[in-house]
């Protein structure tokens, strides 16, 4: 059975002299990636490394980070890839939770990785991948591994173990370590390539960032395919023109990102009619594509084709797919998730999981080959969102609940309709707005406070909402915004804010969501 390390060592056989990697002006072979990752790995295991370790990964997107992900899978030790962009204490529960045998950083994080290591969460060897700090805390620093062997290590792993642990939002402030094992990735992937046609010439874009699942369809599903990976860099996120220039200029074949980018795009009109003629295919996966923007994207690229992809970290990438026949007929049709993808399943249930009836809304639940073990060390979460499947009499077969609302159509195509829970998707991050709130319960200025999700459409989607009741004095949401800052990444911190006296409530004596919803619809809110 193939392992994640495989498809690299594959493609490095048969096309060793191709370009794996693209990043500006910096490229990588297959052969420099595959020999660069197998000394990468013996340093690992030389300095104490086992198999079942955790590695936790300080590095922006860039070469050398494919090849840290290749070492660890190489070592037999799952990666744990940390948004740099998150606030130290964030970060710290992240740590804590992984327990790695290792850390490895870029320059770029000495400080978070001193902070870190001051506050006692790092007690386990440090490497640079660049440039060590001056003082005596690296364990390695660049090109200490360059006189080890290039032939990967034997360690003996195997399909079923895990290969990344991704962290994604908690309802209780502390982020939820969702297992991700090889046999989960390369099932997707093996479908994907196959489905789409993914070849050698294909020059794929990598525009997720590492701690996103997205970005693993992108690694992999090239590697796979011996193409051409074109890292983009994450300043460019701020540039529509850019981006487009990065597609046009480099020729790639296939974009994928998550929607907000492509309606970012389409608000500056960047695209021009008949642009990027060597683009074959267009794939968004991690919110609802407006059908407004799909049509702009599709009116001005009559030659490409358009998926849309459905499903949430915990069913590895994605689960369903929609490949869109043809430019819908109003704004207003909605664009279906569509069918499962191989070896995975959508079913529609009602309250006694039974299937609801076609056209009927229903909950959500997945099954199949995606499924993750479960959360990290955490038994209870798991227990709850991964249910017996209800079809089944052998207990280890599974659902995953996941909250969200759908239908199937007369056609058997299935329509997400919603959140049903209290989490939302924005700019293709999964929230979860318990976690803003618990940041907010710790601030003494507020009497009281609630979030709420509010859908703009655009570039937004769901906005980010806080109401909030002052204790005393004057507290504006430039304080509040400050304070959360220091321990949410930016992407959870409110964009809306709205002061009250006191917040509505419910005849429970609860607080009435409902009614903030109507209130941030209104003017009034800033």
């Amino acid at each position: 059975m193939t392992r994640l390390q495989d498809y690299l060592s594959t493609s490095a056989e048969g096309r060793p002299e191709s370009t794996a990697l693209v990043f500006g002006d910096e490229r990588l072979t297959y052969a420099e990636l595959e020999e660069e990752s197998s000394r990468l790995a013996r340093l690992f295991i030389e300095l104490g490394c086992h198999k079942g370790d955790r590695i936790c990964l300080f590095l922006p997107k860039c070469p050398a980070a494919i090849v840290a992900i290749h070492a660890a899978l190489k070592a037999g030790c799952p990666y744990v890839p940390i948004d740099l962009a998150s606030p130290a204490p964030r970060v710290e529960k992240i740590v804590r939770a992984a327990e790695p045998g290792l850390v490895l950083a870029a320059s770029k994080a000495a400080r978070l990785v001193a902070e870190l290591r001051e506050g006692g969460a790092l007690e386990v060897p440090i490497g640079f991948l660049d440039e060590a700090p001056d003082d005596e805390s690296a364990a390695f620093g660049r090109g200490e591994w360059s006189d080890l062997p290039g032939e990967a290590p034997a360690v003996d792993v195997l399909p079923d173990d895990t290969a990344h642990i991704l962290f994604t939002s908690g309802s209780t402030g502390t982020p939820k370590g969702v297992v991700i094992t090889h046999r989960n990735v390369t099932a997707f992937v093996d479908w994907a390539v196959d489905y789409f046609g993914t070849a050698a010439e294909d020059r794929i874009s990598g525009h997720p960032p590492l701690h996103f699942d997205l970005s693993t369809f992108d690694i992999y599903a090239t590697l796979r395919a011996g193409a051409e990976l074109h890292l983009v860099p994450a300043e460019l996120n701020l540039s529509p023109p850019k981006l487009a220039a990065l597609i046009r200029d480099s020729e790639l074949t296939q974009w994928f990102s998550v929607p907000s980018v492509l309606t970012y795009m389409a608000k500056f009109d960047v695209v021009e009619e008949n642009d990027f003629p060597a683009l074959r295919r267009l794939l968004w996966c991690g919110e609802v594509l407006p059908t407004p923007i799909l049509l702009h994207w599709m009116r001005r690229l009559p030659h490409v084709s358009f998926t849309n992809l459905y499903g949430p970290t915990e069913a590895t990438i994605a689960s369903s797919y929609y490949t869109v026949p043809e430019p819908p007929a109003s704004e207003l049709d909605p664009i279906p998730i569509g069918t499962a993808c191989a070896g995975e399943e959508l079913l529609v249930l009602n309250g006694g999981l039974e299937p609801a009836p076609r056209g009927e809304v229903g909950d959500l639940y997945l099954g199949g080959v995606g499924l993750s073990p479960g959360y990290w060390r955490d038994e209870q979460k798991t227990s709850a969102a991964f249910v017996p499947d209800p079809r089944s009499s052998d207990a280890a077969t599974r659902l995953y609940r996941t909250g969200d609302l759908a239908r199937v159509d007369e056609s058997g195509l299935v329509h997400f309709l919603g959140r049903a829970d209290f989490q939302i998707k924005s700019r293709g991050y999964r929230i979860e707005l318990g976690e803003i709130e618990t940041a907010l319960s710790a601030l003494d200025e507020l009497k009281e406070s609630a979030i709420v999700g509010v859908d703009v459409g655009g570039f937004e989607g769901t906005a980010i909402c806080c109401a909030f009741a002052p204790r005393a004095g004057a507290v504006t949401p430039a304080k509040v915004r400050s304070e959360l800052q220091r321990v949410l990444p930016t992407y959870m911190l409110p964009a809306r804010w709205l002061e009250l006296d006191e917040l509505p409530k419910n005849v429970n004596g609860k607080i009435d969501r409902r009614r903030l919803r109507e209130l941030f619809s209104q003017d009034g809110s800033r």
